[in-house]
């Protein structure tokens, strides 16, 4: 239970769905390097586990190999016991035939319980093995989760920058709007051309009043020829009376 267990926290990191977690991240990169610490330290518990696990295999490996080389040994213990007792009892010797026939008996009894031993261990190493190469499978998923959350990782701090980088542009050019230059310009334009109808103006105004000086100068030039003439046509009328 405790190997599936290890094996299905395994699979379930590997599984991990890394964009779902930066979408809901307030600061990306700080839980990218924190999510990097937690993928370390399960890997670190999880090689742990395995290297125990694949311990524990090796173990039981070395149990079979001895029950292996216990099977072999009895086996030719009993052969030999079983020639001896065929000796004796060649030779007439049927007590010491039947001495040895017994411990041919021994040896092989002893051969079948390393045998059932063997047969009872085949399928638990059958697992272990299994369990063990399904363990490893998960771990490389994990280093390659691992590596492919490092390089998203340094993909969003890169990002994170130029976005910052970015945004530093547009708040100077929004200060550079604010403060515009070529309004200032617009506004002094507007005020000199306020000036140049000020002078056009009085330039005009003062043009209206020479023009009215002349019309009174006329004015009184033609009175006075008016007098002049009222002055000739009485003295004529005068000269005219005396004579």
């Amino acid at each position: 239970m405790t190997k599936q267990s290890i094996f299905g926290r395994i699979s379930q990191l590997a599984k991990a769905n890394i964009n779902a977690l930066l979408d809901s991240a307030e600061d990306p990169q700080k839980m990218m390097d924190q999510m990097v610490r937690d993928y370390n330290d399960n890997i670190a518990e999880a090689e742990q586990a395995i290297a125990q696990t694949i311990g524990n295999l090796r173990m039981l490996e070395d149990d079979y190999r001895e029950d292996e080389e216990a099977v072999a040994e009895w086996s030719n213990k009993a052969l030999a016991a079983s020639n001896k007792a065929d000796e004796f009892r060649a030779s007439g010797k049927s007590d010491d035939a039947a001495k040895f026939d017994n411990l041919a008996k021994v040896a092989i009894q002893r051969q079948m319980q390393a045998e059932s031993e063997m047969k009872s261990a085949e399928p638990t190493i059958s697992s272990q093995r299994e369990i063990v190469e399904k363990l490893k499978t998960g771990l490389n998923q994990m280093k390659e989760k691992r590596t492919e959350l490092a390089g998203k990782r340094d993909e969003l701090v890169a990002r994170a920058k130029a976005a910052h980088a970015q945004n530093q542009v547009h708040e100077a050019i929004k200060s550079v709007n604010i403060m515009d230059p070529s309004s200032e310009i617009g506004r002094f334009e507007e005020k000199v051309r306020r000036e140049e109808a000020r002078v056009r103006g009085a330039a005009e105004l003062a043009s209206s009043s020479l023009d009215a000086q002349f019309e009174s100068l006329e004015d009184l030039g033609e009175q006075t020829e008016v007098e002049a003439r009222l002055a000739a046509l009485k003295s004529k009328q005068a000269g005219a009376l005396e004579g």
